[in-house]
């Protein structure tokens, strides 16, 4: 039977790499991968179906296989099926440019990462088959499960997803005086306190855009913090999130206090004081754990 070599694998993940630096901010696995296929010639054996998996092709397998050792070397990070290279994923690249080579260190990092103790020695076909697809399958699963999660909330009726968030608030031991109704609402959504009375500061103004096709700009967050006494907090939800110039003016600002919180940090949220919501709200967004089984690495 044919057999993936560790040059061709490691040709595949620097091609992968190759794809993502040209998205900085990450870019979903699957695109990753149909870019891959796009700019590099598979051969017959990587377009072949699984025999018990005709809907997936070896080349797929290969590629997320492959990259499981870069993900633990530090030099790729995954979360929710969105794929980003690392500043030390991009100075392994420049530094092993030859496919083999950088395959072999990913896997000496990956044996380092496991053990602790480095092994200048190990084969590129030595990471653990078993543990190696109950992490791939793990990774699939969860890309699909966000994929629907973030499909349901981009579609949520606005008025439902600025319900959700206020939700979350309460769920997290916020009191919520005020949610807007629908109309015009000047800016504030969501009006909360941390007592009962909200006799005591901060009083914390929520905006919630559910505008999935752009990111908030510094212009829109610079707007939302004109609406901040000195005595207050805002919190700023954002389905589409934000851009890297609002980020930052968030991140340094002093003479405000502001949260910026994009679709995947409400969901970790969400998921974390998961049983703080009553029975009847989770039906906003409910979810089930689903377990698999992971060989220790």
């Amino acid at each position: 039977m044919a057999k993936i070599t560790a040059k061709r694998t490691g040709e595949l993940i620097r091609k992968a790499f190759e794809v993502m630096f040209e998205h900085p901010d990450g870019l979903q696995a699957k695109n990753v991968l149909a870019e891959v296929a796009n700019r590099i010639e598979l051969t017959e054996f990587e377009k072949s179906y699984y025999p018990n998996n005709p809907h997936i092709r070896r080349f797929e397998k290969i590629l997320r296989f492959g990259t499981i050792a870069p993900g633990k070397a530090g030099w790729l990070v995954k979360s929710k099926g969105m794929w980003t290279v690392t500043e030390e994923g991009q100075k392994a690249y420049k530094e092993f440019t030859d496919p083999e080579k950088f395959r072999r260190e990913s896997i000496r990092l990956y044996k380092q990462w496991a053990s602790n103790q480095p092994d200048d020695e190990t084969s590129a076909d030595d990471i653990d088959t078993d543990t190696s697809e109950a992490i791939s399958t793990l990774e699939e699963a969860e890309e699909n499960a966000w994929s629907e999660i973030q499909e349901h909330l981009q579609k949520m009726p606005p008025y439902d997803f600025q319900n959700l968030v206020a939700t979350l608030l309460r769920a997290m031991d916020y009191h919520v005086s005020w949610v807007s109704p629908p109309g015009r609402d000047g800016g504030i959504d969501i009006l909360a306190y941390t007592d009962p009375l909200g006799t005591k500061p901060p009083r914390i103004k929520v905006q919630v855009k559910r505008n999935t096709s752009q990111k908030v700009a510094v212009d829109g967050l610079r707007a939302f913090m004109a609406l901040l006494g000195d005595d207050d907090v805002g919190i700023f939800v954002a389905v589409g999130g934000f851009t890297s110039d609002a980020e930052s003016e968030a991140r340094t600002q002093e003479k405000r206090r502001i949260t910026l919180i994009n679709l995947e940090r409400l969901f970790d949220l969400w998921l974390e004081h998961y049983f703080n919501i009553d029975e009847e709200d989770r039906k906003i967004l409910p979810l089930k754990a689903v377990y698999f089984y992971l060989p220790q690495e």
